[in-house]
């Protein structure tokens, strides 16, 4: 294993991405290094519970599955899965999983159902740029963009392989989660929370 002294210009995969040694945080798109911020805002890290305790409550016992970030999941091109032919790596935030054939010990292999990342200023174009588009290009069904500080949710669903913005929410709307049909409401009162921010 090696300590994190990489090239950020050469291209890596899966395979190296396991052998690095680092305290610092790293995505893979298309075989570059993405780095992450060291450790999130704590604004961020109150909005990450908050969203997922629904997610969890909602999910005991049931077949799908919710991950929260450090999470990794590899997105493999033309069904290669070997780990030398997987060069995207991302963390979301928040990810949902309904096939859970696609989880392994190392995480998850393939698009989960539903992804949320949370924008800051230093994310704001990966998550609604780079982030987006593997996402779309991936296979994600439903994916939400959380922006803490206008305490506002945009949600994308898939349609024909491309994300068509189904609504944007405020602070005290509700969420009817598309990938359960709205048997999973999400309260957005229970979320931004008044001395969260």
């Amino acid at each position: 294993m090696q300590t994190f002294s990489l090239d950020l210009t050469k291209k890596y995969s899966f395979f190296d991405y396991l052998t690095w040694i680092n305290d610092v945080r790293c995505e893979l798109v298309d075989g570059f290094v993405r780095l992450l911020m060291p450790a999130p805002l704590r604004v961020h890290q109150e909005l990450s519970r908050n969203l997922s305790r629904p997610f969890v409550n909602f999910l005991h016992r049931k077949e799908c599955k919710v991950y929260t970030a450090p999470f990794d999941v590899r997105f493999p091109k033309e069904n290669k899965t070997d780990d030398k032919e997987i060069f995207t790596v991302l963390q979301p935030d928040i990810c949902v999983i309904c096939d859970l054939t696609k989880l392994d010990e190392r995480g998850c292999l393939g698009a989960p159902d539903l992804v949320i990342e949370i924008v800051s200023s230093s994310t704001s174009k990966r998550d609604t740029q780079e982030k987006f588009d593997i996402y779309e290009k991936s296979g994600v069904k439903e994916y939400w963009l959380v922006f803490p500080y206008e305490q506002t949710i945009s949600v994308f669903v898939s349609e024909n392989n491309k994300f068509i913005l189904k609504k944007m929410y405020a602070a005290d709307d509700e969420i009817p989660v598309c990938i359960f049909n709205g048997s999973l409401v999400v309260d957005l009162k229970e979320v931004f929370i008044e001395e969260l921010i």
